[in-house]
């Protein structure tokens, strides 16, 4: 893992700022793929929180902001009966997918825009498909057997991500997200239960400290995909438009 050249501080290969000091890093590398191949071992869980909560105080008050209309969403629409339940359902893992695009717009040193948050809804179609078949495999194997639904609840943290990033449809997205989290499963799970963890003080705080913890934790995934797949889009622009077609990108 490299240096910050300023404060000595360890920072991730994708890293576009010193967590530590806040001074840019001397390149972006793993833009396009990432440097190395993790073991379950190496994976830097802290490094990943850390810059989750470093991107967050860069933009506490888009986040926070976001993560209000996020909850008053769900709220009124928790509210109509079937009908706002399945909107709710359709919605959500678009409006969640922006906490990565702005996050990782970040990533690459770029000054987010508040309209950044709702690009997702571009991708509505195969999020919508991918979020319904994630669903559907993880219940079913939370319902037979919890060990095969946590399973896949983990190997199925990046998908929505691999949609966005790699413009992948729904069941690509899924199988590469499965792929590549499988030989580090173990650590990922530490990293789920440990996101779990900071969303369950955010209930603690009164609900209020969702507003913060969700934000926090949305970044600190973008901060492992980038490290483990590379971001492959360009977000500069406020939106990956210079992506390769799907069938040009390797496979992990």
């Amino acid at each position: 893992m490299p240096h910050c050249p300023h404060c000595g501080q360890e920072i991730l290969e994708t890293a576009s700022f010193c967590p530590a000091c806040g001074q840019a890093a001397p390149k972006l590398p793993g833009v396009t793929e990432p440097t190395t191949r993790r073991t379950t071992a190496s994976l830097p869980l802290g490094e990943y929180l850390k810059t989750g909560w470093e991107l967050f105080k860069r933009y506490p008050g888009g986040f926070i902001g976001f993560s209000l209309v996020y909850f008053l969403i769900q709220i009124a629409l928790g509210i109509i009966p079937l009908l706002g339940w399945v909107a709710n359902g359709a919605i959500s893992p678009v409006l969640l997918i922006g906490y990565f695009i702005v996050s990782a717009k970040m990533l690459q040193g770029c000054s987010p825009q508040f309209s950044d948050f709702f690009l997702g809804f571009r991708f509505f179609v195969p999020l919508l498909l991918m979020a319904l078949v994630r669903g559907l495999l993880t219940g079913i194997g939370l319902l037979f057997l919890i060990i095969p639904g946590v399973y896949l609840m983990v190997s199925y943290l990046f998908a929505a991500s691999l949609v966005v990033d790699r413009r992948l449809d729904f069941w690509p997205a899924l199988e590469l997200s499965r792929g590549t989290v499988n030989p580090i499963w173990f650590g990922m799970f530490g990293f789920f239960l440990l996101l779990v963890l900071v969303n369950l003080l955010g209930v603690i705080a009164l609900f209020v400290g969702l507003l913060v913890s969700l934000p926090v934790s949305c970044c600190a995934v973008t901060a492992a995909y980038a490290d483990l797949f590379g971001l492959q889009s360009d977000y500069s622009e406020g939106f990956p438009d210079n992506l390769a077609p799907e069938s040009e990108i390797s496979a992990q």
